[in-house]
């Protein structure tokens, strides 16, 4: 058995080439194999996003705060709210993040297949992050 105790893994600041505004990522738990689960709690500043991107095993997000938005490639623009659990499978190009004028938060949980979680790509824009 492990214990992580609150206050001893460091917050880190979203990467600018992953997320359009201010993000904050709070590591929760990586295993080890041959278990393969990875998880954190993100904060989204209003307006804030990620980029586009994929899972190689798929990804749940679990919103603990907030208003969000999440996209699927093609297909519209969706809001999220607390208690909403959202499935994306296996190489869906998504991104997700808050409402403009809410925060957002979430516990983020996907899976490494070789050592990887996820594949970035491109930002979305700021027409695409508008266009609902």
């Amino acid at each position: 058995m492990e214990i992580k105790r609150n206050g001893s893994r460091p917050s880190a600041k979203g990467p600018e080439d992953w997320f359009t505004g201010t993000v904050r990522i709070d590591p929760l738990f990586q295993t080890e194999a041959p278990a393969r689960g990875a998880g954190a709690h993100v904060t989204f500043e209003p307006g804030a996003r990620t980029a586009w991107h994929t899972h190689p095993l798929g990804q749940t997000l679990i919103v603990t705060y907030g208003l969000g938005l999440v996209q699927r490639e093609g297909g519209p623009i969706e809001e999220i709210r607390t208690g909403d659990v959202v499935w994306f499978p296996p190489h869906e190009k998504h991104w997700h993040g808050a409402s403009p004028l809410v925060a957002m938060s979430h516990i983020a949980i996907q899976e490494n297949l070789n050592g990887k979680v996820v594949d970035w790509m491109e930002k979305v824009t700021d027409e695409q992050y508008g266009g609902r």
